[in-house]
């Protein structure tokens, strides 16, 4: 079963009916969908598609030449491997047919890593030959920072002809929630903050078997397909991997602020500065700021990943009991006190989701800019989205409980944030999966806010 990403299916799709040469790179961290998308894309279209793997460069030329002669080019008669790249390259030009030729590259730093001059050799023949022939040529790979960048920074020999560049994002929450089609909103929700929205994690979980049962037999129990994930993603991108554990664990268990962090690792602060970028240039953390401002000594540090959330809050401590089968111990005691909390911020990024496709179909009283978190010393606002002028403002509330929202919620959120912009219009949405007390929407009715409950959301998953 191939979810969503119809959108970059659409870009590929267009791409390949253009007649000129056509150069793509695909990348984005591992188990997002990559090779799934390209796999879908390529499904109807005569294609070549190598994948490189970690071997040398010689062991690396013989597989894609086995590869190319395998289209049924002229040269498979008389030659069973290619003298150099140059000369592998150049016979795309040979592969039979009238239909575009189309050669997928997937993990692609394999291949250059070992080779830099590869790079040259496939720039040199773009800019000479291939380029204004009906081929299209993707280079797809996890590596993100090398994708960045060797294949697409400015100093790179491929810099500035690619025809489009498809970072892999993980899916948004609609598209995942189609993978628990039986379960209730609720549980879809506990699922994807569990998950996020990495096909791979999202395809563990058997959607007609209760979520602990997938959560004690995909994630708690040894040998299970998630047991050891998070650690494997580590082990595959980087050295030291126990002194980023810590981190991640600091942060997973709310320690967010780079004293915070400092203090649950004792790492010197200019050795953890290089280590957290290190994780945010993988993908694993980012920097969050009020969305009002661009830099701020207010920043905290988030795991961007749900799953390594999850799995440094509830796992990666409690392996040595999790060794011994002691999954339902763990989940009766530390999860599950636990979990509504845990998923409570990743309701406000399904919110947020909520009111960006509102936006992009025009359907607010404004055109959104920026959209996210605020606070300052004293107050916290889930959602705080405003116009580019900051003349209008959303204000929202999200609550992730299993009691309506009250009249306390909805005054405590009016009284929390004042624009500093004079005159400036301020819209009120509150967001509640249990829905609101009567005097709440009476309150909302007679100031003209916005209640978002569960059947909201349910619309907009099904719309």
């Amino acid at each position: 079963m191939f979810i969503g990403r119809q959108e970059e299916l659409a870009m590929l799709n267009g791409l390949y009916q253009k007649k000129s040469g056509q150069l793509v790179v695909v990348y984005g961290r591992r188990r997002i969908g990559k090779t799934e998308l390209l796999r879908q894309f390529c499904l109807d279209k005569p294609h070549i598609f190598y994948t490189a793997r970690e071997i040398g460069d010689q062991q690396q030329l013989e597989a894609f030449s086995g590869a190319l002669l395998s289209s049924g080019m002229e040269a498979a008669h008389y030659l069973h491997t290619f003298g150099n790249w140059h000369s592998a390259f150049s016979a795309i030009s040979s592969i039979p047919g009238e239909y575009k030729k189309l050669i997928v590259l997937d993990e692609f730093p394999y291949m250059a890593q070992n080779n830099r001059s590869i790079l040259s050799t496939l720039q040199q023949l773009w800019d000479s030959v291939l380029k204004d022939e009906n081929v299209m040529i993707i280079l797809c790979g996890s590596l993100m920072s090398f994708m960045e960048e060797h294949v697409l920074g400015p100093t790179t020999p491929l810099f500035g002809r690619t025809n489009a560049i498809i970072k892999l994002l993980p899916l948004s929450f609609k598209d995942s929630s189609r993978f628990f089609a039986p379960y209730s909103l609720s549980d879809t929700i506990a699922a994807y903050a569990i998950l996020g929205g990495v096909p791979h994690y999202l395809k563990q979980f058997d959607s007609s078997q209760p979520l602990r049962m997938n959560i004690e037999q995909k994630i708690l129990q040894r040998f299970s397909p998630l047991y050891n994930e998070a650690e494997f993603i580590l082990k595959q991108s980087l050295r030291e991997v126990a002194t980023y554990n810590s981190i991640i664990e600091a942060i997973a268990l709310g320690r967010t602020k780079l004293n915070e962090i400092h203090d649950a690792t004792q790492l010197e602060k200019s050795k953890l500065s290089a280590y957290l970028h290190n994780l945010n240039e993988l993908g694993v953390i980012y920097r969050q700021v009020p969305i009002t401002e661009e830099i701020s000594q207010r920043g905290i540090y988030r795991l961007q990943d749900e799953f390594f959330r999850f799995y440094y809050a509830f796992v990666f401590p409690y392996i040595s009991e999790l060794e011994h089968g002691s999954g339902s111990v763990i989940y009766d005691t530390i999860i599950l006190p636990q979990l509504s909390s845990f998923i409570a911020p990743i309701f406000e990024k399904i919110c947020i989701e909520y009111l960006r496709s509102l936006n992009r179909s025009g359907a607010l009283p404004f055109a959104l800019t920026k959209i996210g978190r605020w606070w300052d010393a004293q107050h916290e606002i889930d959602i705080l989205g405003f116009d580019a002028q900051r003349t209008h403002y959303i204000v929202g509330e999200c609550k992730y409980q299993t009691t309506a929202m009250n009249t306390h919620n909805i005054q405590h959120t009016v009284a929390s944030f004042s624009p500093k912009e004079k005159g400036a219009q301020l819209h009120y949405w509150f967001f509640s999966l249990s829905g609101f007390t009567d005097e709440a929407i009476q309150l909302a009715e007679a100031n003209g806010y916005t209640l978002v409950d569960e059947a909201s959301l349910l619309d907009y998953l099904s719309s």
